[in-house]
């Protein structure tokens, strides 16, 4: 009597420890969401979108940049109102377009301001050559319009400003208007990243949903695994948001709207490999608390070994030279970061909040003590048992032990066709006008622009040559192929405004700025390569010489993007397989698990260059589409790989490599294929946002999960370890048991007879 009511005062002392755990845990990430929900609405506040701030110093652009400052005390970003009519303006329109450009310093744009607090210069109107157009341009002070008026940037309210001024100025005049230029496009990129927060998050969230329900068939479940996602996200929004406003890190709208979708899905993919293998504990035991203490530490070592993969390979983008990389590898292995600390600390205390009655979290499938074998008293399945009941994995599992070598030799020489057509992706550049894939007021107006001025006038090309070099130089840049005209800044030059080919040059520490204007707009990819010209001929004649502007800045940021192809490419495989042979205990298994990866992501770059390239016809990539395409998926995709090795290996322990390798595609073919799926969808609902780079990456992201779901996991890597079987771990196998030998084949001679005690003579 008196132990039974010391083992009761025990139990319940457990019982109240666990529960003051739970609740613990559950305050700690109300906290965070707490502090964490509004460090998300505010992330836009600390974002950089300026493509100059990301480049290197050592890039001819930066030089030149720095070159700039000295010719004036401030940079301008100049944003252009084009206005046309039917034919030829006539003296009444050009006084109208006149009235307008002398009302623009007095608009207002909030807290008092007015645009002339960040104007340059005076705003005339400027009509075009052939009478049909004229420009009012608007020279403003690139660092001013970087502040904040109430919660919105100064540039994106001068640029909202001027658009619904122009609009009812002009309204009944028959004169159209576009507010364009630089400043006109980074408003436009603004607002198109602006359906972060909501669409971007909406249309996740939802696919996942759908996932879930379809998955678990459960009312609840799908909304627990949805809050931990949340409040992953919420956590590592707060995290971001501190680092972004303290300037330790440079967020942009790309590396927010990535965060976003790598949180969800990745906190989805952890939670539904704890929530199975708790499931299968569930139908062991009676006590929640042990099945989860089980499931939890199975399940630790696959989930800490994907994401320690996937931050490993993040990271190495800290080695990219583009800021603009560089920043996305800690900001994305900190949402990658919160979402295995909300899967393996928050779910499982959402799981066991009900306590006793915790099981009933997959009501109506409630998983019953003893339904699982290996619990209970009930022997271990055999392989036929646990084939027959995995379903179509059962199937695929029984076709890998068949043929082995026939599946895995087809399937590669599937991906190899495949990976054919990676020499014809496109991923040169793209024209800033091609970065928006609906119809925006920027790209509008700059094409109304090239109509009817210098295409180039807007952002000439700057090329500084030192004073006594400049006879030699100026005749080599006017006479390159693409440059319509060139002069030297003048003493008396406004910024922004075109120089005086008549006055005497500027000279700033015995440098001379030259205005150069290219035939293509200078934010074309075809500005670009007059650049490349432009550079090889000025540097013959002097080395001296350094050519900046936007184009030149678009340039360096392909060439710098190529650089870090070669160098962060072959680093994210090797920190890969050093992680894999860690957690296999081998080292030929992790080498065929990183060739497959490579093979699977060859695979989906061609794929995805036929559809670039013929079905959808798209203007190339831009340089950093590749780069990201491998960081992720080769990083991301190699977590179905280790999703499945580590329960082959768990297996194999027990009954041999090819059984292992059957067992372990059998029994986790149904939750890895969710998680694949999941991921996928996650980074599909990226296409939801109108732009170019965004709807390419979301393609091969999507694409390649999936065909390392589908066709790595599940055939190409079983069928290898199959085939190779014990020698897979080498060079460790002393734990791992041989494999039987195959039975050999029977024969229609009839068997001898035995008695009892043996054969009979």
């Amino acid at each position: 009597m008196m132990l039974s009511m010391l083992s009761d005062g025990s139990s319940r002392r457990r019982g109240l420890l666990r529960g003051l755990a739970v609740l613990g845990v559950l305050l700690v990430w109300l906290t965070l969401a707490g502090l964490g929900g509004s460090s998300i609405g505010r992330l836009s506040e600390v974002q950089e979108n300026d493509a100059a701030a990301f480049l290197p110093r050592s890039a001819e652009s930066t030089r030149a940049a720095e070159l700039a400052a000295g010719f004036s005390d401030d940079t301008a970003l100049p944003a252009i109102v084009v206005a046309t009519g039917d034919g030829v303006l006539g003296g009444e329109d050009l006084a109208l377009l006149q009235r307008l450009a002398e009302t623009v310093p007095g608009l207002e744009i909030g807290d008092g301001m007015t645009i002339e607090d960040v104007l340059l210069a005076p705003v005339v109107a400027v009509p075009s050559e052939d009478g049909e157009a004229v420009i009012l341009p608007i020279s403003l002070d690139a660092e001013a319009v970087q502040e904040t008026v109430g919660e919105e940037r100064v540039l994106n309210e001068v640029v909202s400003t001027l658009r619904a001024t122009v609009d009812e100025e002009l309204a009944g005049s028959g004169l159209e208007a576009w507010v364009t230029g630089p400043a006109g496009a980074v408003a436009d990129l603004v607002e198109a990243f602006g359906g972060i927060d909501g669409i971007l998050l909406l249309v996740a969230l939802a696919v996942v949903f759908v996932i879930l329900v379809l998955v678990y068939r459960s009312p609840s479940l799908p909304f627990t695994v949805l809050l931990t996602a949340l409040f992953g996200l919420a956590a590592a929004g707060f995290a971001v948001y501190g680092l972004a406003a303290a300037d330790v890190l440079v967020l942009n709208g790309q590396s927010q709207g990535i965060l976003f979708i790598l949180v969800v899905g990745a906190a989805t993919d952890y939670s539904l490999l704890l929530v199975a293998r708790y499931r299968e504990e569930l139908g062991r035991v009676e006590s929640p608390w042990t099945a989860m203490n089980r499931a939890w530490r199975a399940s630790l070592e696959p989930i800490a070994a994907s994401a320690g993969t996937v931050v490993a390979g993040l990271l190495c983008l800290l080695l990219s030279d583009l800021e603009s990389n560089s920043s996305l590898g800690p900001v994305a292995a900190i949402g990658i970061a919160a979402a295995f600390l909300a899967s393996l600390t928050l779910l499982p205390a959402l799981l066991l909040v009900a306590g006793r009655r915790a099981r009933f979290i997959f009501w109506p499938r409630v998983p019953r003590p003893g339904s699982v074998a290996g619990g209970a008293g009930r022997p271990v399945e055999t392989l036929e048992e646990v084939e027959s009941r995995s379903g179509v994995w059962g199937r695929v599992s029984r076709l890998v032990g068949r043929r082995p070598r026939a599946v895995w030799v087809t399937t590669t020489l599937v991906l190899v066709a495949a990976a054919a057509w990676v020499p014809t992706f496109q991923a040169s550049g793209t024209s800033e006008s091609d970065v928006f894939l609906t119809e925006v007021e920027s790209v509008a107006g700059g094409e109304v622009l090239a109509e009817h001025f210098p295409a180039g006038q807007v952002d000439p090309v700057r090329v500084f040559v030192p004073e006594g070099e400049l006879d030699a130089v100026l005749p080599v840049i006017t006479g390159t192929d693409g440059i319509d005209s060139a002069a030297p800044v003048t003493e008396d030059a406004a910024p922004g405004a075109a120089p005086d080919p008549d006055a005497a040059p500027r000279v700033v520490d015995g440098v001379v700025q030259v205005q150069a204007v290219t035939s293509a707009a200078s934010d074309s990819q075809e500005a670009v390569e007059v650049v490349d010209r432009l550079r090889d001929r000025v540097h013959e004649v002097s080395e001296d010489v350094v050519v900046g502007g936007a184009a030149a800045e678009a340039l360096d940021t392909q060439r710098t993007s190529a650089r870090d192809l070669t160098v962060i490419v072959p680093t994210v495989l090797a920190v890969i397989l050093v992680v894999l042979v860690l957690l296999l205990r081998a080292l030929v298994a992790p080498v065929l698990l990183v060739l497959a990866n490579v093979l699977s992501f060859g695979a989906t770059l061609g794929i995805g260059a036929l559809v670039f390239n013929h079905v959808l016809d798209l203007p190339g990539a831009d340089a950093a589409v590749p780069l990201y395409a491998f960081v992720f998926l080769v990083a991301l995709g190699i977590d179905y790989s280790i999703f499945l090795m580590t329960r082959v290996r768990e297996e194999s322990l027990v009954h041999g490599t090819r059984e292992g390798v059957r067992r372990g595609l059998a029994v986790t073919g149904g939750v890895i294929t969710s998680a694949g799926v999941v991921l996928a969808a996650t980074f599909g609902a990226l296409a939801v946002l109108p732009l170019l780079f965004l709807v390419q990456l979301a393609f091969l992201v999507a694409l390649g999960v999936l065909v390392d779901t589908l066709v790595v996991r599940t055939l190409l890597v079983p069928g290898l370890v199959h085939d190779i079987g014990r020698a897979s771990w080498w060079p460790w196998l002393t734990r791992i048991p041989r494999d039987p030998t195959p039975a050999p084949p029977t024969t229609s001679a009839p068997a001898p007879a035995t008695t009892a005690a043996g054969p009979r003579a």
